[in-house]
């Protein structure tokens, strides 16, 4: 006998992953309410979550507050403007307390004087603690720019 969730609970495991998803990506705006957004964010991840960026020159790994930290600068200090990012396609496979969605991103914002735009991919893993679906890890890289 299995203890895997049948199609029914799945299919809601889905729709709150994909909130969670929608809610990660919107973190990550510089539009006000940035502390409650950081530290909700915070709340997302499992203790002892890694994410790690593939983007760029070399890769990097993070701890959840070595993540959130620089990004919470960045979207406070005056570095970035108008920036947002946000899911452009995905999807999420759930098997009992262990999930995970794979998709594509957008981004856009103005850094200095310069609007800029960028697409990436990412994966983030869930796992469900205590009836709680968190992040457990994350990874992603993004499309190499025009400059490259």
């Amino acid at each position: 006998m299995s203890n895997a969730p049948g199609p029914t609970h799945a299919a809601d495991d889905v729709v709150v992953i994909e909130a969670l998803v929608a809610e990660f990506f919107a973190a990550f705006t510089t539009s006000p309410d940035l502390d409650r957004r950081m530290d909700r964010l915070r709340a997302m991840f499992l203790p002892g979550a890694r994410i790690v960026s593939t983007a760029g020159p070399t890769m990097a790994a993070y701890s959840v507050d070595e993540f959130i930290e620089p990004r919470r600068a960045l979207l406070s200090d005056g570095t970035l403007r108008d920036f947002s990012e946000w899911p452009t396609s995905g999807h999420v496979e759930v098997f009992g307390d262990v999930a995970h969605w794979f998709g594509h991103y957008a981004k856009k914002g103005v850094q200095g004087d310069e609007p800029f735009d960028g697409r990436g991919g990412k994966s983030i893993q869930f796992v469900r603690s205590a009836g709680t679906w968190l992040i457990a890890a994350a990874a992603w890289d993004d499309e190499p720019s025009a400059e490259c």
